[in-house]
């Protein structure tokens, strides 16, 4: 997760380009809302474009290397500001959950089976890193919702590699399995400033022995331009609760940021990044609709998540369907 720091004024730049970026419009949505996706690598540079690469990566996971795998944080000198400001820009929407097996079910609000916790390597230092996702209901069924910076690093940076999902993780116990990534989306406004604004991924997965991820788990529904005053229910794999070894969950009333974003005092550190920020949780399926993911720490135990406008909706349209 990153560490809060001041707001600075700056634009988004323009979209990326090279072998495995794509921008896409969005439409009419605001300056610095367009995305760009990518196939998912292993460290050797191979692309994650077939079965037998989604194996070579499940063997690179060895449980002594999720053991060791360290909660993505960042230190305050590194972070950028939230630029976009992003706002109400249309109606209040929402799309549909979608219910997995019976026995993902648990009605237990610390614990969720659509909620993750995701396993990468960061290609500018060779270290391997944690994050948090969820699964969302879409029409693949293959996708999940985390934060730009469990993707990509940013200003300067490239797309994260050997990237990989276990719904549920439990020290060390994967009882869904492991989700190779096979591609990415997000915001070209992260891509190229690490705009805080826009601190937000989109990731299809592969199918594992056939089955599609939120057809097992469950997957949440996704809500854009609500009040940024919301009864919300926090997930994820925090580093200073349990060691990131079991997901946590904080419940409260969010509030608005001077710099456009939302908040909750969950005090969530690293390894919690991505993690969904959920309307109307139900605790007897664990689903609910997410409305914003976890991105940065602030003073006083404030974590704070991008606020969901139309050119989140937008981005959910673009790999929605990606199989």
């Amino acid at each position: 997760m990153l560490a809060l720091v001041g707001a600075g004024p700056a634009t988004a730049g323009p979209a990326p380009s090279g072998p495995g970026s794509a921008a896409v419009p969005t439409g009419a949505v605001p300056t610095g809302a367009t995305t760009a996706g990518a196939t998912p690598r292993l460290a050797n540079g191979t692309p994650v474009d077939s079965a037998s690469a989604a194996a070579a990566l499940a063997r690179y996971w060895t449980p002594e290397r999720m053991r060791k795998a360290i909660p993505l944080d960042r230190t305050a000198g590194s972070q950028r500001a939230a630029l976009s400001k992003a706002g109400p820009t249309g109606r209040p929407g929402s799309t549909p959950p979608a219910q997995g097996r019976a026995d993902t079910v648990r009605p237990l609000v610390t614990e969720s089976a659509a909620v993750g916790k995701v396993f990468f390597t960061n290609p500018s230092n060779g270290l391997n890193y944690t994050c948090s996702a969820s699964a969302i209901n879409s029409p693949s069924k293959q996708m999940l919702i985390t934060a730009g910076h469990c993707v990509h690093g940013g200003s300067g940076g490239t797309w994260m590699t050997n990237w990989t999902y276990a719904p549920r993780f439990r020290s060390g116990v994967r009882p869904f399995g492991t989700y190779a990534a096979k591609q990415f989306r997000t915001f070209n406004a992260w891509i190229n400033n690490s705009d805080l604004g826009r601190d937000v991924a989109m990731v299809t997965t592969w199918p594992l022995n056939g089955n599609k991820i939120v057809n097992v788990t469950g997957g949440h529904g996704l809500s854009w331009n609500f009040s940024r005053t919301q009864a919300m229910t926090v997930m994820g794999y925090p580093g200073n609760r349990d060691n990131g070894q079991l997901q946590w969950a904080c419940q409260g009333t969010t509030r608005a940021v001077s710099d456009g974003r939302i908040e909750l005092q969950c005090d969530f550190g690293g390894g919690s990044s991505g993690g969904p920020w959920l309307r109307e949780f139900n605790d007897s399926n664990g689903l609910g609709s997410v409305n914003g993911a976890m991105s940065t720490l602030a003073t006083g135990g404030w974590n704070r998540s991008s606020y969901f406008d139309d050119s989140v909706k937008a981005m959910f349209d673009a790999q929605g369907s990606v199989t």
